[in-house]
């Protein structure tokens, strides 16, 4: 496709923000404003104009349609691409590291995902285990507690030493079985794939250092949306070349955690 037709039925302001190539970029817009075509057209913009191979792009988002629409744009634009362009949701792109990577965190590569049934199940194994009724302690908003401690990369200690009511340290306490229990059973929950995956970019600077080489150019939709976890995570990654462009609603708040 040429680049023509790339930038066709844009405004002047998409255009530019298409077009941009080297250096952090932010792109703010209302709801039904584009801003996911405009992040789907950079790609496009970059592989085509810029000849940026899609080996080193990735782009996340926060729902499977999203970036399968978002692939299927991009193909429509540059042709077959899909087999080395990364376009995933966050979490399916933890995931895929993760199977490559687990074991230096402890984890078979096989490790198993609990969904919220499991993770209710396990933290009332936990209050039974401590004798805590689970009427009065409510696994649903124990869960509640460690799911805000994960996205923060609080870890159990961490999350004891700032706890003030009974509620909280009790939360901080049960967590703190919740997440030996899960690596007994090689399982992580959704949280864990983001933390886990900072944890293991943090730890391991080469595997850091691989991903960052892979990947020059990152793209983010919905940023207003990115919790401290996942802003640390694009964060790492971006680190070496800087070529990060997010696109976000600035009527539903553009926060840097």
């Amino acid at each position: 496709m040429e680049d023509s037709e790339i930038l066709k039925n844009l405004n002047q302001a998409q255009k530019e923000a298409v077009k941009h190539h080297q250096g952090p970029e932010l792109v703010l817009a209302g709801a039904g404003s584009g801003k996911t075509r405009v992040l789907t057209r950079r790609i496009g913009y970059l592989i085509n104009h810029y000849g940026v191979s899609p080996y080193n792009i990735l782009a996340v988002t926060f729902t499977n349609k999203a970036a399968n629409e978002m692939k299927e744009r991009v193909k429509e634009m540059v042709g077959g691409v899909n087999s080395s362009l990364w376009v995933s949701t966050f979490h399916s792109f933890c995931v895929r590291i993760l199977r490559r990577e687990a074991e230096k965190l402890g984890y078979n590569k096989n490790f198993v995902i609990f969904d919220s049934l499991d993770q209710r199940k396990l933290v009332k194994e936990v209050l039974k285990s401590k004798n805590l009724d689970p009427k009065k302690i409510k696994p649903r908003s124990v869960l509640n507690k460690i799911s805000s401690a994960k996205n923060e990369l609080k870890t159990p200690e961490q999350m004891s030493s700032l706890s003030g009511s009974f509620f909280d340290k009790t939360a901080a306490d049960i967590y703190e079985e919740y997440q030996k229990r899960l690596k007994e059973n090689n399982a992580m929950d959704f949280d864990d794939l983001i933390q886990q995956t900072v944890r293991l970019f943090k730890e391991f600077p080469l595997v850091l250092e691989h991903y960052q080489e892979r990947f020059e150019y990152i793209l983010v939709d919905e940023y207003q949306d990115v919790n401290h976890a996942q802003y640390q995570l694009v964060n790492l990654l971006a680190e070496r070349y800087r070529n990060i462009c997010v696109v976000g609603d600035p009527d539903q708040g553009i926060v840097r955690p």
